[in-house]
């Protein structure tokens, strides 16, 4: 069951308050019991004090029945303090003792604790001897004091402990509500903003300048999240659409052309043709979707699995060599300078290199000389083409990886061009713990990707 935190705060606030009244309401017991046990045996020492005094002084019998008298003033029949005078003469005693009880009267030494009574609690008593005298032989003093009303006080103690320890932890859970409520409001607010954030208004941001220093943190973590979403949709929104346009073309184009084959009767060069065209259109499609699916693993988290120490100025050559045709339809050569080693898969560097390379080339002058460079640094290693080329402003600059996104549309519907091949190369850069780099100089364009674990 969720709890609000407003009401676990309060419960965490009556389980410290709880364990405080504990510690201290122990430790007032223990003070408490302290005190009255040294007031008991203070009491005792008194009273012992008076009646050895008196017992002292007496020598002969006569003083003996006077000092009677006297201690029955000091011992009322309440029966809260009781006296008695142990002796080898029947004469000079004084209390009732039984033959079991006198026993363990004469053994008693100094303060202890002695049950007289099954119905009573113990006694505390202090036990003396006073020496001979005169006609009075050695007696042994015993003075015992009730602790009932001791024992009673504690009791009444421990029960208004007990009382105002509930009371207080009452207290302490309720204003800890309140006080949690209280404290709670801001975040109440951040929530109602939150919930207020829809598809339509997702510039819409938590207001942090009336935020607790607690909270700011969390509220610009949440606008930085918020930041992203943003960028996401937008990008989703404009990926799909470009999706669409670019799918559309090629349907478009297909079903044209079906419709002008079917309209009359055709030749079978003639439906040849059609059929020629359509197949280009669909592999066409086919590339796209492909590319597609390839982003899509991509941004899911897809790893080059195959990756091992590789040199990279073979695998360039490679890639090179495949592309032959194209550039010597357009009279371009390829320079390749430096020498890297890294960890990578084979297939999709070769990707990343094609992607780069068809980009350089369509975007040069026919006769321009492409430049390959690659770098070994202390992360990895570094892969740039440089192409000849009107220089590319900086707000172009920072999109070149986007999705379908295009410096010059007037070619977006070229057969080659779809507006995916730059970010092939950030996917694959992705997948090697890498990432992409574009700047341009003068009248030289560079894009290229780093491999961050270099073998």
């Amino acid at each position: 069951m969720n709890r609000s935190l407003a009401v676990r705060l309060a419960w965490m606030f009556a389980l410290a308050a709880l364990t405080i009244f504990l510690l201290v309401g122990v430790a007032l017991h223990h003070v408490l019991s302290s005190e009255l046990g040294y007031h008991e045996a203070a009491e005792l020492a008194t009273r012992m004090e008076v009646i050895q005094h008196l017992v002292s002084r007496t020598t002969t019998l006569e003083k003996w029945l006077r000092v009677h008298e006297k201690l029955d003033a000091l011992a009322p029949g309440d029966a809260s303090t009781r006296v008695w005078a142990l002796s080898r003469d029947p004469l000079f005693e004084y209390g009732d003792a039984p033959g079991t009880l006198r026993t363990r009267l004469l053994s008693a030494r100094g303060l202890d604790q002695m049950v007289l009574s099954p119905d009573r609690p113990p006694y505390r008593i202090l036990a003396r001897t006073v020496p001979a005298a005169g006609e009075r032989p050695e007696v042994r003093l015993v003075v015992a004091l009730d602790t009932a009303r001791f024992r009673a006080t504690m009791h009444v103690f421990a029960l208004a402990l007990l009382l105002l320890c509930s009371l207080g932890v009452a207290a302490v859970a309720g204003l800890g509500y309140w006080i949690a409520r209280v404290g709670l409001g801001p975040l109440n607010r951040l929530s109602e903003e939150a919930r207020q954030i829809r598809p339509v208004n997702l510039s819409q941001r938590l207001a942090t300048d009336r935020c607790p220093t607690e909270l700011t943190h969390m509220a610009a973590a949440f606008n930085g999240a918020l930041d992203r979403l943003e960028d996401a949709y937008t990008q989703l929104q404009s990926f799909n659409a470009d999706v669409a346009h670019e799918l559309r073309t090629p349907l478009t184009n297909l079903i044209g052309q079906t419709q002008v084959a079917l309209s009359k009767e055709r030749s079978a060069p003639d439906l040849e043709d059609v059929l020629q065209s359509n197949l280009e259109e669909l592999n066409r499609l086919r590339t796209i979707v492909n590319d597609m699916l390839f982003l899509a693993r991509a941004d899911q988290g897809a790893a080059a699995a195959n990756a091992v120490p590789t040199p990279l100025v073979p695998e360039i050559r490679k890639t090179v060599e495949f592309m032959e045709f194209v550039l010597d339809d357009v009279g371009m050569k390829v320079r390749i300078e430096g020498e890297a080693r890294a960890a990578v898969d084979a297939s999709l560097f070769g990707r990343a290199v094609t992607n780069l390379l068809q980009n350089a080339v369509q975007y040069s002058s026919p006769g321009a000389e492409l430049v390959v460079r690659v770098e070994q640094d202390a992360r990895g290693a570094r892969v740039a083409v440089s192409n000849p080329g009107a220089p590319i402003p900086p707000e172009h600059l920072e999109r070149l990886f986007d999705r379908f996104y295009r410096i010059d549309e007037s070619r977006g519907n070229s057969g080659e061009n779809h507006g995916l091949g730059l970010s092939i190369v950030k996917a694959v850069a992705a997948m090697h713990n890498g990432a992409v780099f574009a700047h341009s100089a003068g009248n030289m364009n560079t894009v290229g990707f780093t491999i961050s674990e270099a073998a």
